[in-house]
């Protein structure tokens, strides 16, 4: 067996990091993300390259930002010919198998990834492009809207529960299988889950486990804070003002999305006791993290799309085998980190030349006590709601969002935690304006992207039109279970199966049998 560890990446959709109690949230109950966070190293300060799911995803699988891969938007595709982190663990000699969501579009539907164990719960067709050039309309088949919130409650089955109860289902038995294997490579999964994402939704018994008088409205409301001009494109592109939000609609919509983090929690622990029971715990590096965040009222707003905290600051919890365990890092981190930081800990080399640009740098020095609170982060959103553009710098304690139709917001995130105050034109900042400035001009040309965008906007839709025509080959990931091969077959001893397949592994021996064909003492 290799010396090598094992990597499990579990991923939540939409889990904003302050909704967690390893961040100080005082309702909501993650007890297994707490027994990782202090067997691990917490990143306080981790953020989304951008917040929305597929560019989020291929971001932190290809350590580049979405302008440099075409990856813009949830109808995006990532080309075949970008190095994921996948191929750079599989080149290193690992075994990677995907169960559950990553919003892959195009044929390619594995990415580097040998084996991929589920379907995914989204299209992976261009059906869900946005149009720059129509701002005003809106997609009514697929665009967010206050459903989510106004219908938020019980139920025991829903689209996304079935989803993750086979995610969860199938993950488990593969860290079974990785046990019972006769693969000596080391293997790397990514379980990726749907919930805590919208529709508010969730089980009764998840549901039993918050008092309803316990859950907390959001802190800053829509009239507390200006209304600068991309949340109010965001309130026109979800409909939030269709319907009057009350405040007992917002508390029934908290909870739920509280008692789905819980679901998700709860599948962590069984993940990690597997991982104990079949005695691989200790040579395996668990990560914990999520793809974005979610507003959940706070500001008015719902879901992601914007560089606000609760929408783009995400968890990020390492636990690895020699690395520091219980400690905070209060370092700017991203998950473009994600992809250097893998190929460390697998035994390559990050500082090397990968074979294509890294935007993001290796976390397996914050993970032995080393720290850089100079750390830069960068973000960019390309989706729908946007017009242009919209980038983001996180250094220090500043927070500068600019997008050249809508001009720059500059918060200090120490004494504004809560992004009440936009400093940008307050003359005292002007210096850390302009600093910030000429930084987008250095990083990124935003024009060029912008007409990028919108070319690649005009392509997708002709091609989604025409494929809507006539036989339709759609490019969804369609898993074949080895049922030659699964269970009892005749081609296979029996007595050889049920001993490979038991775990805790059985002592192999064979009764003796009398001559009438009883089992001898």
């Amino acid at each position: 067996m290799s010396d090598r560890c094992n990597v499990l990446l579990v991923m939540a959709d939409q889990l904003a990091a302050p909704f967690l109690p390893i961040h100080g949230h005082p309702v909501v109950k993650a007890p297994h993300v707490e027994r990782l966070a202090a067997d691990g190293v917490v990143f306080t300060s981790a953020y989304t390259p951008s917040p929305l799911c597929a560019p989020a995803r291929f971001a932190m699988l290809s350590g580049q930002r979405n302008s440099r891969i075409g990856g813009y938007d949830n109808a995006s595709e990532l080309p075949a010919s970008v190095p994921t982190f996948a191929h750079h663990l599989r080149a290193l000699g690992y075994r990677t198998t995907l169960c559950g969501k990553m919003h892959f579009i195009g044929p390619d539907q594995l990415h580097g990834f040998e084996r991929r164990l589920t379907t995914d719960i989204y299209p992976a067709d261009f059906g869900w492009t946005p149009n720059w050039e129509q701002p005003d309309s809106r997609f009514e088949w697929w665009f967010h809207n206050t459903d989510s919130v106004v219908n938020a409650g019980v139920a025991e089955a829903t689209n996304q529960l079935d989803y993750d109860d086979e995610v969860g289902f199938l993950a488990v038995r593969e860290l079974r299988d990785a046990a019972r294997s006769t693969d000596e490579r080391p293997w790397m999964l990514t379980v990726s889950f749907t919930h805590p994402h919208d529709p508010y939704v969730m089980r009764q018994r998840y549901w039993d486990r918050y008092a309803h008088d316990d859950i907390d409205l959001p802190r800053i409301g829509a009239s507390d804070v200006d209304q600068d001009p991309h949340s109010r494109r965001l309130r026109h592109v979800s409909a939030l003002d269709t319907v009057e939000v009350t405040d007992d609609i917002v508390r029934n919509a908290r909870h739920a999305y509280y008692a789905a983090v819980t679901y998700v929690d709860d599948w962590l622990g069984l993940l990690l006791e597997t991982l104990e029971m079949t005695g691989q715990a200790d040579d395996t590096v668990v990560i914990f993290t999520a793809d974005h965040g979610d507003q959940l009222g706070e500001r008015g707003l719902w879901y992601k799309m914007a560089f606000f905290e609760h929408a783009a600051r995400v968890p990020l919890v390492i636990s690895a085998p020699g690395a520091d365990r219980g400690v905070e890092v209060a370092d700017h981190v991203s998950l473009l980190d994600i992809l250097p930081t893998l190929v460390d800990l697998a035994g390559g080399d990050a500082t090397s030349d990968l074979g294509h640009v890294v935007d993001g740098g290796s976390l397996v020095p914050q993970l032995h006590g080393d720290r850089d609170a100079g750390r830069t982060v960068r973000g960019e959103y390309l989706g729908e709601g946007a017009i242009a553009p919209i980038l983001m710098i996180r250094r220090g304690r500043w927070k500068f969002v600019w997008s050249a139709p809508d001009g720059p917001q500059l918060f200090d995130l120490v004494s504004d935690p809560h992004e009440r105050s936009n400093l940008a034109h307050q003359q005292a900042y002007a210096p850390v304006i302009a600093d910030h400035r000429a930084e987008i001009d250095e990083h990124w040309d935003h024009e060029r992207i912008r007409r990028e965008v919108i070319a690649s906007q005009r392509a997708r839709r002709v091609v989604d039109r025409a494929l809507r025509i006539g036989r339709h080959v759609p490019w969804h990931h369609v898993p074949i279970p080895d049922s030659a091969n699964q269970y009892m077959r005749n081609h296979l001893d029996l007595n050889a199966l049920e001993l490979a397949r038991r775990l805790p592994a059985a002592t192999a021996r064979r009764r003796a049998v009398g001559d009438r064909g009883r089992a001898s003492p």
